[in-house]
């Protein structure tokens, strides 16, 4: 007995029995570690899951959403101008109910010229090197001008 006791005390056996001790702390805490960690694996699973499920389920009426925002931004964009338009006609058709300035239109687009006046029309130098159809109003027939005038409005109301 005296050298199991004696065995039992030394060095070496204490050594080799911490150690066996220790192995078998550091195996149960890491048993008990992988089972907490598969729980909340599980758990973060099932919360990925969830939160998938609610982004598919929210994306497509978000894109809707997004959609007719933008939509609604362009309309009222569009109805803006719209606004701005019919005020310029509204000014223009107020501007040809004066009866100077129509006399004025007349005479600048059709080059008019009341009974004892003289007209004159100054021709620039490089327009005469233009094609026929960039000379000035006053080389072409009157009813070109006036083709060109409903042309011009036509264009513009576009």
């Amino acid at each position: 007995m005296a050298v199991k006791d004696r065995d039992r005390f030394s060095t070496a056996t204490r050594i080799k029995l911490l150690g066996e001790q220790t192995a078998a702390r550091v195996y149960r805490s890491q048993t008990k570690r992988q089972a907490r960690r598969s729980r909340l694996t599980g758990r973060a699973a099932l919360l990925a899951l969830v939160l998938c499920t609610l982004i598919v389920a929210l994306a497509y009426p978000m894109r809707q959403y997004v959609s007719q925002r933008a939509e609604i931004a362009d309309l009222e964009r569009e109805k803006r101008q719209a606004g701005e338009r019919v005020e310029q006609l509204r000014d223009l058709k107020a501007r040809w109910q004066d009866d100077a300035y129509a006399e004025q239109q007349i005479r600048q687009r059709l080059h008019y010229v009341l009974p004892g006046e003289t007209g004159f029309v100054v021709i620039d130098p490089d327009a005469a090197r233009q094609s026929r159809a960039d000379l000035g109003a006053a080389d072409r027939p009157w009813y070109a001008n006036v083709w060109d005038g409903v042309d011009k409005s036509d264009a513009s109301d576009q």
